[in-house]
């Protein structure tokens, strides 16, 4: 078998062992304190708009495949990957899909989550804000680490509705996770955890458990609002601290995560391979993979031309 064709093979077994591992996670509806608690994904990045690896559509079946029940798609720079993923989602009835942007400028980073159209990442973080409140949409600090106080000062931190607490960049490193922290009590900021996803590791594997009075974009919005969340971070659960109390006596939550088993893992780096295969090993590009006949052409005489009835 040929290398050629051989890739072929790791191709389509990628694909039938990704369909297989594809079942969406039922997660049993969770009522506590006389809310729905939604698992909501706040920060996820769609192909191709932010280096990121999956289209919107295909996030709308990941967040299913994790068990969220909301996720918000935030593009960078840009509200349209959003509007797509909904009107999407909306066949199915699940997962449900907030449209969002990350303002991603060179001081700060902010989640507009339930807004319609782009934000200018040109606009100081308190002009952006406003904005994201006249289309009613909610402010989610990003990542807000040291070196973005400065963008957040006077008017925005007194307007700014929500930050993250949990997210991946604190895995590993004590600084980060306390600048994080400190950044969410100075402004009693609503908390949130976010996966921020760009292609590695799974959507939701850091998520905010909402607690909502049902599952729609305006009553998740809400809770956010309110100040309505809990969240789980490595040894110390945040939020509200009635609802956390509530969740801690609670063996439903959190949801078990990730799903990405070794399985799951397999069938990426199988597909990885074929598809690198396919693309650069076929015979055209590969001249290794199409050696020349056993007969050179220089044992066959040259066709003659034909002859000049003329002449």
């Amino acid at each position: 078998m040929t290398l050629h064709r051989f890739s072929w093979l790791l191709l389509v077994l990628a694909i039938a062992a990704g369909t297989i591992d594809d079942e969406p996670y039922t997660r049993p509806p969770v009522t506590l304190g006389g809310y729905r608690v939604l698992a909501v994904d706040f920060h996820v990045h769609p192909f191709p708009l932010s280096a990121s690896t999956l289209t919107p559509w295909d996030l709308v079946n990941e967040a299913r495949h994790q068990g969220l029940d909301a996720v918000a798609i935030t593009g960078h720079n840009s509200a349209m990957p959003g509007r797509v993923a909904r009107a999407l989602a909306s066949k199915f009835g699940d997962p449900t899909v907030l449209v969002g942007e990350e303002i991603h400028g060179p001081v700060y980073h902010m989640l507009a989550i339930g807004i319609e159209q782009s934000i200018s990442w040109r606009l100081s973080a308190a002009q952006a804000i406003d904005e994201i409140h006249r289309q009613g949409g909610v402010a989610i600090a990003a990542h807000p680490g040291a070196a973005a106080w400065p963008a957040f000062a006077g008017d925005a931190m007194r307007t700014l509705d929500a930050s993250e607490i949990v997210q991946p960049l604190i895995f590993g490193s004590e600084r980060f996770t306390r600048e994080l922290r400190e950044f969410n009590q100075r402004g009693h900021f609503t908390a949130t955890g976010s996966s921020d996803y760009h292609g590695l590791g799974p959507v939701g594997i850091c998520r905010t458990y909402v607690f909502a009075r049902d599952n729609t974009a305006a009553s998740i919005l809400e809770a956010l609002r309110a100040g309505r969340t809990v969240v789980y971070g490595p040894g110390q659960i945040y939020g509200d601290p009635v609802l956390v109390a509530l969740a801690s006596r609670d063996a439903r939550l959190p949801d078990p995560q990730p799903r990405d088993g070794w399985f799951t893992v397999a069938s990426r780096i199988l597909g990885m391979i074929g598809l690198i295969g396919v693309a650069f090993l076929t015979p055209d590009r590969c001249p290794a993979l199409n050696p020349p006949s056993r007969f050179s052409r220089s044992e066959y005489p040259a066709p003659r031309p034909p002859s000049d009835p003329q002449s």
